[in-house]
């Protein structure tokens, strides 16, 4: 059964942060993932948890100073000191919420730092050494330059070789369709090339970013693939709504129920 998480983020943002929990458990979601927590303590995250009755399935590493177009720093030459710390400040975070997978964003370029990808590789592997002693997960996402100008990892094939390359047993990709849809790529052909690196999954309508049942983008076939693959984790709702998010729901309602595993082969 597909198992789908809110996005807190993008999701319920009439109301203050730590109030969407709440609404995203009333409105029937049992997980939640956010961009990043770090406006708040980590007991007020664990608070907010435990009264919704929410598990919390994913956040990202702290991405720098996201005023001057930092989007991440495991890439950035001269940053690694800056890197190492963002890791253990995502533990503090991650071990208070019991939350096992992090996002660990890449970087883009501006005109003092272009990223590295040996730099990318070290940090990489050093991030992926001090999760795994606590069992916690690290995800890298191909994120589409449009909507991110200048970011170091914009393709699936250019992920898959750093987690071959790297081959660490807790290092998976972070398989945004939106975003494969964004840079021209097939979705279903994507996900088959990744299955044995799928960590999580995250999705919306495309062209527009709204809801999954929105735009050109058929999740149908989508969703069967993931079942047909084996795919138990997690689908991140990281949309924005045309409205409000509770009045835009019943997507989720119409691909709950989507068919068995079987050997179907369609095309998104």
């Amino acid at each position: 059964m597909l198992k789908f998480c809110a996005n807190l983020s993008f999701l319920f943002t009439d109301i203050l942060f730590l109030d969407r929990f709440s609404a995203a458990a009333r409105a029937g979601f049992q997980g939640c993932e956010y961009l990043f927590p770090y406006d708040y303590s980590p007991d007020q995250i664990a608070q907010a948890l435990s009264q919704s009755g929410l598990k919390q399935i994913l956040f990202n590493l702290h991405p720098g100073d996201w005023s001057k177009g930092e989007r991440g720093l495991a890439a950035l030459p001269g940053r690694e000191s800056e890197f190492k710390q963002t890791v253990e400040t995502a533990l503090k975070y991650a071990l208070a919420t019991q939350c096992r997978y992090v996002h660990i964003m890449a970087g883009a370029s501006t005109p003092e730092v272009h990223p590295n990808n040996d730099v990318y590789l070290e940090n990489l592997s050093y991030a992926a050494k001090r999760l795994n002693e606590h069992e916690i997960i690290g995800l890298i996402e191909p994120i589409n330059p449009i909507d991110m100008p200048g970011y170091f990892l914009t393709d699936v094939d250019q992920a898959l070789d750093c987690l071959r390359s790297l081959n660490a047993p807790n290092l998976k990709l972070q398989f945004d369709c939106y975003h494969r849809a964004t840079v021209g790529k097939d979705i279903l052909a994507g996900l088959d090339k990744a299955a044995d690196w799928l960590g999580h999954i995250q999705i919306a309508g495309y062209p527009d970013r709204n809801e999954p049942n929105t735009g050109t983008l058929d999740y149908g076939p989508v969703f069967q693939k993931l079942l047909n693959l084996g795919y138990d984790g997690w689908i991140g709702c990281e949309y924005d709504p045309k409205h409000r998010t509770e009045d835009g729901l019943s997507w989720r309602d119409d691909f709950l129920n989507v068919a068995t595993p079987s050997n179907s082969t369609g095309k998104a």
